[in-house]
């Protein structure tokens, strides 16, 4: 293998995006504009890179959230870091604990994603310690994209295809919403959140996201119209070999007419157009085969209620390789994690979630 050069901290955004966009692992949470979606709530963001024949390699961008009145930071590095060979984990590391260091970070964060296809890293090895409070879900469902539209539905139980087919022959006009639409998905969001207990963005979380990612092509958000009603909503990403269910809504009116499978749907066709093999629907509960089995009828909490919904359509039920920290001062450390630990102790039990929902 030719020897790396030494890391290069800040790559151009078109050069980092253009890696991301093309590694088999490439993430939307990876991409430069998810960092200026983060930056507005408060992160700073650093990217980092190690190259071959001025080619970039391997990287990771990673976000630091101020603490203490801005004495310090914590880390975190969302579907990162991107390899391309097994014998760059350690320098790239090296990399990114020299960048922890350098914006004062308490311990980072790395929650490395899906690996469907090639084994987890073995972060263990460089000091990560595997912690059970996670930021992205852990499980989720993935569907195979790769054999067509008619494998697909094959491959769904018999309700999904049923109100499939039921939500393309109510005049339901499926399409990709403009800029001038954004705000009509705000509400539904909001409509869906109040109606289903569960956590919303502000509104212009939703604007922001849309702006930075539709008009570059790597997201689309569709929506479903009936007669003047606008009934479901998905907003959708693609980057590297995988797509993303991120938000979906819908309301109570005119349930009957399906448009939220139909919207999913056409999502899902969205993604194979652009030659995604997956699409992962974004978080189930993170239980067993056979607990998700046996108790999803009777339960609705958290993820619990969209579970039923996602298991039609007929993915592989897969599991990422979670949260693991790594300390840089661990007494800090500790105490940070007895606050938060205080906190969930006082904090009222809700039911919310910040991921995608959608219902029929």
């Amino acid at each position: 293998m030719t020897p790396l050069s030494p890391p290069i901290y800040e790559p151009s955004v078109e050069e980092w995006d253009a890696f991301v966009r093309a590694h088999p692992r490439g993430h939307v949470l990876q991409l430069s504009s998810w960092g200026v979606q983060q930056h507005s709530e408060g992160w700073r963001v650093v990217r980092v890179s190690l190259r071959t024949n001025n080619q970039i390699v391997a990287g990771a961008q990673v976000l630091f959230k101020p603490m203490v009145r801005g004495l310090l930071t914590r880390a975190y590095c969302p579907y990162g870091p991107l390899i391309t060979d097994e014998n760059q984990w350690q320098p790239l590391i090296k990399a990114m604990d020299r960048i922890a260091a350098a914006q004062r970070a308490i311990f980072l964060k790395c929650e490395p994603g899906l690996f469907l296809d090639e084994p987890m890293p073995h972060l263990a090895m460089y000091g990560y310690e595997p912690h059970a409070r996670i930021i992205q879900p852990p499980r989720t469902i993935v569907l195979d994209l790769r054999e067509g539209e008619e494998a697909l539905l094959a491959r769904m139980n018999q309700g999904t295809r049923r109100k499939i087919r039921q939500s393309q022959k109510n005049e339901i006009r499926y399409f990709q919403a403009t800029a001038a639409d954004v705000d009509t998905f705000v509400k539904l969001m909001q409509v869906t959140g109040e109606r289903n207990d569960f956590y919303t963005h502000e509104a212009a979380y939703y604007r922001r996201a849309y702006d930075l990612f539709v008009p570059s092509g790597d997201a689309a958000l569709i929506l479903a119209e009936h007669e003047g009603d606008i009934l479901a909503g998905v907003f959708v990403t693609h980057v590297g070999q995988t797509a993303q269910y991120l938000y979906g809504a819908s309301i109570a009116h005119k349930r009957n007419l399906m448009a939220s499978y139909g919207v999913q749907w056409a999502a899902i066709q969205w993604a194979m157009s652009r030659g995604a093999k997956g699409y992962d629907l974004w978080g189930i509960p993170d239980e067993d085969d056979a607990t998700l089995e046996a108790q999803f009828q009777t339960r609705s909490d958290g993820l619990w209620g969209v579970y039923g919904f996602k298991r039609g359509w007929g993915g592989q039920v897969v599991r990422s390789s979670g949260a693991w920290d790594k300390p840089y001062i661990r007494p800090l450390y500790a105490a940070f994690e007895a606050l938060l630990r205080w906190r969930e102790r006082r904090a009222v039990p809700i039911t919310q979630t910040n991921l995608s929902r959608t219902e029929e």
